[in-house]
């Protein structure tokens, strides 16, 4: 069982070498002989069945068969001998080579008169039939010998060749002139200042002489830095494609092998093959993978990886003024990497691209709704504003969703219930139908997410409740969806704190209604119990400890040196375990006076739950409304003061 928050808004085909894993030369070898012999073999019947489609009898038969008058006409073709009989039978035989038919026949006592009327046909031997006879037993054995040899030696060279290839560049180039490849900034929404920032790049690889005329130098290095998912790939294909010029891509992680000297040697080929096709642009996704601080113990230390940012670093240094390559980067972890990467002549531009806020999710869902049919019922605005901490790939995820439920029910257009139901199977996982709970699980589960729901709806601060459900989604058994009316860039310690006996709703509920607790709060338990440390330890809103960062963001770098966290001494560390017990003793509190005095409703919102399995906002806010609860308006939320 979970409650369901919104995310949190927090800051060409590659070369390859032969299989390593196939059969020896050996046993190559041995089978090219072996089929060696079966054609040896099935060659000679085949010769054979050519060369004698007929009955072959002795010279001395055919002789004594003239001399009896059975023999209608012969064929001499050589040294072969065609008779053809009366009855339409022919028959072969052969004689000498240097002898006439006339002096062969007359030896076998064949008088002139019976060979007299016997028609003699006298011809050539040549012709395809020939030839073929003639030079299949040389060409057919020296050609097989041939293809066996040509084979294991491409055979052999493949690892050869493989190792010369290591040091070519492995990135992917998109022609600008392939219109299924553009992509421009029309089919990029949101990220207007990322937009904004990245048209000065176009605007130089259009027209570089009016930025060196008046002595102005463009960023040699842009950093696309932001969460996954917000589109820092597509946005550097786009400015490829609104500039028209070549686009090479390339994952930081191909740039490393297990050879010394590989990754440096990439680089240099990568660079050099967009200086000869400049104006152009690199790519560097997930620069992170080789661009770590130096020295910091990342990567295990691996020189490797080291010497490919060295080469990095110095290729990016060493562009000439008129040089028109702009390397393009993305990193969604921009504190670890080096700062010699970071510094002005590098990657001196860094732009930011933040999740989409409610207007920019409905221009990204207009963009994937574009090749999809739309039912007249569909308004994307009202998917916008449920789903906030939506990044662009989780929207186009929810497209696609919707695309797929609407397929499944043989239906032609996409209607607003797909959508809605995406947004949860995106955000939680598939229902599962199969997983049937008996009747008092059914009930724990249902005050279980009613705790939840009550407690959200009467406490200032937190999120309003969007729908309740026990029908099993991922690994939750139940969920309440709670969503923000607004999207917020900070979050305050009131929303925190609300936030923390919320979660204890839940566990709060099993324990008032059934005197027992289940494992079902466990998921509960270990975020609202997180939540409370970073309180304490990295936001410093502790009253008792004071605005002091006890545990850093892991993985940070501060003057070139990787920081794991601060040393704390063993009193501090008692200290701030008793302020995050303090917290969550004070949220538990809340939520059980809650759940005492609103039993009644807690009671209804449980007993609908069981018999109709999911409440959406509607029907729960008319629950409240009979329960004595006012449901949170959006002026409500907009005059609170800040905490």
């Amino acid at each position: 069982m979970a409650d369901a928050a919104p995310h949190k808004q927090k800051p060409s085909k590659k070369a390859g070498g032969s299989d390593s894993g196939g059969p020896s030369l050996w046993i190559q070898i041995a089978a090219a002989f072996v089929v060696f012999l079966l054609l040896s073999v099935g060659y000679a019947a085949v010769r054979e069945y050519i060369a004698n489609p007929t009955e072959e009898i002795p010279l001395s038969q055919i002789a004594q068969d003239i001399r009896e008058g059975r023999v209608a006409s012969i064929t001499v073709e050589g040294d072969k001998i065609t008779a053809a009989y009366a009855d339409d039978v022919k028959k072969v035989s052969r004689k000498e080579s240097e002898a006439s038919l006339t002096q062969t026949l007359a030896g076998y006592q064949v008088p002139p008169e019976a060979l007299g009327m016997v028609a003699i046909d006298i011809k050539e031997q040549g012709g395809v039939r020939f030839w073929t006879l003639t030079l299949l037993p040389i060409l057919v054995p020296v050609l097989f010998l041939f293809g066996v040899i040509w084979y294991l030696s491409r055979q052999l060279r493949g690892g050869g060749m493989q190792a010369f290839s290591f040091g070519k560049s492995m990135a992917r180039l998109s022609n600008p002139e392939n219109e299924a490849q553009k992509v421009t900034f029309a089919d990029v929404a949101g990220a207007k200042e990322a937009k904004v920032e990245l048209l000065e790049i176009v605007d130089f690889l259009k027209n570089p002489k009016k930025f060196i005329q008046i002595g102005a130098r463009i960023p040699k290095g842009v950093l696309l830095m932001g969460a996954p998912g917000t589109g820092k790939t597509l946005l550097a294909r786009a400015v490829a494609g609104e500039a028209g010029v070549p686009f090479f891509s390339i994952s930081g992680s191909e740039f490393v092998e297990m050879f010394v000297g590989v990754g440096a040697s990439r680089v240099r080929d990568l660079f050099q093959t967009a200086k000869a096709a400049s104006p152009a642009i690199i790519f560097i996704d997930e620069i992170d993978a080789v661009g770590r601080v130096r020295g910091g113990g990342y990567g295990g230390g691996n020189d490797e990886r080291e010497q490919t940012l060295n080469q990095i670093l110095v290729e990016m240094d060493g562009f000439e003024p008129s040089e028109k390559v702009i390397v393009m980067a993305a990193s969604n972890r921009p504190d670890v990497l080096d700062p010699a990467l970071l510094r002005p002549g590098r990657f001196d531009r860094r732009v930011t691209i933040d999740l989409p806020d409610r207007k920019d999710r409905e221009d990204i869902l207009k963009v994937h709704a574009r090749a999809k049919p739309m039912g007249p019922d569909i308004k994307l605005p009202v998917i916008a504003e449920r789903t906030p901490g939506f990044s662009g790939a989780d929207l186009a995820n929810l497209m696609n969703e919707g695309a797929i439920l609407a397929a499944r029910e043989n239906r032609k257009e996409l209607a607003q219930f797909d959508l809605i139901r995406s947004i949860e199977k995106v955000m939680l996982g598939p229902e599962r139908r199969s997983h049937i709970l008996n009747k008092k699980e059914k009930e724990i589960t249902a005050y279980h997410e009613a705790g939840h729901a009550l407690v959200a709806s009467v406490l200032p601060y937190a999120d309003p409740v969007h729908k309740i459900s026990i029908i099993s989604r991922g690994r939750a058994a139940g969920y309440t969806l709670k969503l923000p009316l607004d999207d917020r860039k900070m979050q305050s310690r009131k929303e925190f704190l609300d936030d923390i006996a919320v979660s204890l709703g839940g566990y709060v509920a099993e324990k008032t209604v059934f005197d027992d607790l289940t494992t079902g709060a466990s998921n509960d338990l270990q975020v609202l119990t997180a939540l409370a440390r970073d309180m304490v330890a990295r936001y410093g809103m502790s009253e008792k400890l004071g605005p002091i960062a006890y545990d850093a963001a892991q993985g940070r770098t501060l003057f070139g040196q990787g920081v794991e966290g601060t040393e704390q001494s063993q009193a501090i560390a008692s200290q701030i375990d008793a302020e995050v017990k303090h917290i969550i003793d004070a949220a538990h509190k809340k939520a059980e006076t809650i759940i005492k005095k609103h039993r009644k409703a807690l009671n209804a919102i449980a007993q609908n739950l069981v018999e109709v399995e999911t409440i959406e906002r509607d029907e729960f806010e008319k629950i409240l409304i009979a329960n004595g609860i006012t449901p949170k308006k959006k002026q409500d939320i907009e005059h609170q003061p800040m905490a």
